[in-house]
């Protein structure tokens, strides 16, 4: 944590956690840098259980509160930069949000906010329709996480917490209220806020209200050209908990998030409106409810947590210069049920136990008003059920075998049973998986880790991969005459597939990491943790699509031209190919009173296994991230830089897609006193892309945004 050193306090209860099973933080007053083993980042997602992020066998990133509000973030995309392994590749609007994880990204990847899947996925829709002012963690699981969370954990798991009143308040606060309003320049973004929050003087209940609302124009790239963009965005939070006895709390909360936009039909890239790429006003919604209980008396085999949850995540598109209205909607209605019992065999060894069970439901309605049935191709109507069951367990051994140190061993496996179909479909598709994981860290003194994982991992397929129908696309018959009205168009048709099968991985990682305090001065901490993974991934689902010659060239050796299956002019899901990834992930920080560091590199190479080439859309180059910053003394005052420098891309199929390097560097001034007049009050201050450099991340295929000045000021206050 950045703003101020913490210190996790050493026994932390998931049932404080449980309703949010996200990420949480919790801290002493008056403790700072690495005065305790206890002293690091607590995940939540990783094991389901409490575990300090450096112990866990694996990768996985924290992001706090007071690092989203470092980077002054306009999206969730601008804090992802502090995460190794993780880019966007949709380009600059906030209206193509995809996230990727290792190379995976689509249905690979599992988002949840508060607990709740967040099923929606989209060719160019976007994945993301949270405001970063409602999130107070992130928390990134890096590598398969199949054997706690199913189908969509091949590549990993993003999961949000958003705040909540006792993130605001102290014990003796009854009331609290947190105004903030914002600018930057780049995109003529303006921003403001407000939460309020309040709790009983027993703790018997607290409640939470927010609102934040952004408006933002045409994005400034770094090439000096101009990405039209026009968004009004709305997001809100209704949260309560209630706690009747010490042992039982319930919570419940809903958010809504809301984007209006007017940006061409595919908003990701360089795509500007114009012919097949109509320009549009966008509404995409989100709505995300959640109720959760859970109990823990004074008893180790209870912690029983129970959480239901509904989202429904929607994108409607009204063509401007046309009436056609199009929207895709998937609503998903969930409830999962888990307990942790605790047993202790001997002051040298414990052993956790993880098990439950979870009911999910996806379902999509498509609309197209151009069509004569009101369908839309691409997007059927349609529903996938699934069921799992799961159990990991938690073993801690001293000295084992009589080795000095600590010995930690997590082995997990997870069932899952889904089912699929679509309306007007003679057919469905249904599976069952088996996805084991085991993991392991070693400790031969506190400050040395060493570790490895092994997991098998599985996606199945979407049902707009199984079901897709309708029109793909329209080309134009090269080869007949002229009609009247110009050239003849025949249609493109999806077509859905029986026998797709679910993505398969094979996944092993090993790595190390130091961790020290009271390195240069008293109470600070460095820390540094790495790895190497490999995956193979089996049965990649990619688009078959396919024309038929005789539309460009008229001769009776070649298919005719024509419209659908009977002239071979379709486009089809099917398992490709089998991928091979591997990288290098660090991590790494230092903290004391006075300077911080933190940073990653990364890396990651692939090739398609049948035929090896290069895995286009998966690769990425070399990145390394590094934030700097240092306190003033007790001034308040906080001054921060932060770099990013990726090499030269070259591991292409085609020269044309060769991408150079790019070094950015960020600059931030913060001030925010403890004491005085201003004491209420926080001021942040920024420019992003100082030198306003020209570059590409690698598959976004547009210049990034250019120098963009920030500003925003905050006002706190707790009664």
């Amino acid at each position: 944590m950045l703003s101020q050193p913490l210190k996790i306090t050493a026994v932390l209860s998931y049932s404080a956690l449980a309703l949010n099973p996200a990420v949480a933080l919790a801290s002493e007053d008056g403790e700072t840098g690495a005065d305790a083993e206890s002293s690091k980042e607590i995940t939540v997602v990783a094991t389901r259980n409490a575990t300090s992020s450096f112990d866990f066998p694996g990768q996985v990133t924290v992001i706090d509160r007071d690092r989203i509000d470092d980077f002054n973030a306009s999206t969730l995309q601008d804090v992802f930069a502090a995460i190794p392994g993780t880019t966007f590749d949709s380009g600059p609007r906030r209206t193509g949000d995809v996230p990727s994880i290792r190379g995976l990204s689509g249905n690979a990847i599992l988002i949840f906010q508060d607990g709740a899947r967040q099923s929606f996925v989209s060719g160019h829709d976007g994945r993301f329709f949270i405001d970063p002012e409602l999130v107070q963690t992130i928390e990134v699981v890096r590598g398969p996480s199949s054997a706690l969370y199913g189908s969509g954990a091949l590549g990993g798991v993003i999961a949000t917490r958003t705040i909540t009143a006792s993130d605001m308040l102290n014990d003796d606060e009854r009331f609290g209220v947190r105004l903030t309003s914002g600018y930057q320049s780049v995109n003529d973004e303006f921003r403001v806020g407000g939460t309020v929050a309040g709790q009983s003087s027993n703790k018997v209940w607290d409640a939470l209200g927010h609102v934040t609302y952004r408006e933002s124009g045409n994005i400034e790239l770094g090439n000096d050209a101009l990405l039209p963009a026009d968004d009004a965005i709305t997001s809100s939070l209704l949260k309560l908990t209630v706690r009747p006895t010490s042992s039982l709390g319930i919570t419940g909360s809903y958010s809504r998030f809301e984007l209006g936009s007017t940006d061409p039909q595919n908003p990701q890239g360089a795509n500007v409106a114009g012919p097949d790429n109509d320009l549009v006003f966008r509404d995409a919604r989100n709505d995300t409810a959640q109720l959760g209980l859970n109990w823990n008396p004074v008893s180790p085999a209870i912690d029983l947590n129970i959480v239901g949850y509904y989202s429904r995540n929607a994108v409607e598109e009204d063509e401007v210069d046309d009436p056609r209205i199009t929207d895709r909607e998937v609503e998903t209605l969930g409830i999962l049920v888990d307990n942790r019992s605790r047993f202790s065999f001997s002051d040298a060894s414990s052993l956790t136990l993880t098990y439950g069970g979870e009911y999910y439901r996806d379902e999509q309605r498509g609309l197209d008003t151009a069509t004569d049935d009101a369908t839309r191709g691409g997007v059927p109507d349609a529903k996938t059920d699934f069921v799992g069951l799961f159990v990991q367990a938690e073993f801690e051994l001293e000295q084992p075998l009589g080795l000095p140190g600590n010995l930690s061993v997590i082995p997990g496996i997870r069932w899952d049973s889904f089912e699929s179909s679509a309306e007007d479909e003679s057919f469905g598709i249904d599976d069952e998986e088996f996805s084991p994981k085991i993991g392991a860290s070693y400790k031969p003194i506190p400050e040395v880790l060493v570790f490895g994982n092994y997991a098998l991992g599985f996606r199945a397929p979407s049902f707009n991969e199984a079901f897709a129908d309708g029109t793909h696309f329209v080309i134009p018959n090269l080869t007949a005459p002229p009609g009247p009205r110009g050239p003849v168009f025949v249609s493109n048709l999806f077509i859905g597939n029986p026998n797709l099968q679910a993505e398969e991985s094979e996944s092993w990682e090993i790595g190390a990491g130091l961790d020290f305090g009271d390195v240069i001065g008293r109470g600070d901490r460095l820390w540094i943790k790495g790895s190497y993974y490999n995956s193979d991934v089996d049965n990649l689902i990619g688009l078959d699509v396919n024309t038929p010659a005789g539309c460009f060239v008229a001769s009776p050796f070649v298919p005719p031209c024509g419209s659908g299956a009977a002239f071979g002019n379709t486009s089809q899901n099917v398992n490709i190919t089998t991928a091979e990834i591997d990288g290098i992930e660090v991590e790494f920080g230092y903290e004391s009173d006075v300077f911080y560091a933190r940073g990653h590199f990364s890396t990651i190479d692939g090739i398609d296994a049948d035929s090896g080439e290069f895995l286009e859309g998966f690769l990425q180059p070399n990145v390394l991230f590094v934030d700097l910053g240092a306190r003033l003394g007790k001034t308040g005052l906080r001054l921060g830089s932060r770099i990013t420098y990726a090499a030269d891309f070259d591991e292409v199929n085609e020269p044309q897609d060769v991408r150079d390097g790019y070094f950015v560097s960020d600059i931030y001034l913060i001030y925010e006193p403890d004491s005085g007049p201003l004491r209420d009050f926080r001021v942040d201050l920024g420019v992003d892309n100082v030198g306003d450099a020209d570059f590409e991340v690698v598959n976004a295929g547009v210049s990034q945004p250019g120098r963009n000045v920030k500003a925003a000021i905050t006002w706190s206050r707790g009664f």
